[in-house]
């Protein structure tokens, strides 16, 4: 089953990287890998990302995957969102934000984060 599949959202292609209710960091280190392979095929600044982390669970090396996908893929993409994430998961978002340049902001729910990214399109 593949995690990362592109969206259409009033008019806007998005992104969708499903992130959601990983419980283990083999898991994790896949779904990553595949966002990093189908992102990095498209054109420089042109994807809008919508992370969905509900539900997962995070440790150092998956953390860690995250920063590294996050730097790579930042020549492809033009804004991101982050759904779920649990309050030391906003602290990890800030950190990875900090340390790599990403544009990439929370939000509650995935309405929020959508209109966010038709906006930012």
């Amino acid at each position: 089953m593949s995690r990362t599949s592109f969206i259409e959202y009033q008019g806007v292609r998005i992104a969708l990287l499903n992130f959601a209710g990983i419980a283990d960091t083999e898991t994790a280190l896949a779904a990553i890998a595949e966002a990093e392979s189908i992102i990095t095929q498209e054109p420089p600044r042109s994807v809008l990302t919508l992370t969905d982390v509900t539900g997962s669970h995070f440790d150092s090396t998956i953390v860690k995957a995250l920063r590294q996908l996050a730097e790579h893929d930042r020549p492809f993409v033009r804004a991101g969102a982050v759904v779920g994430l649990s309050g030391l998961m906003r602290v990890i978002l800030s950190t990875l934000v900090h340390l790599t340049g990403r544009d990439l902001r929370a939000f509650d729910t995935l309405e929020e984060a959508k209109q966010y990214l038709v906006q930012a399109k």
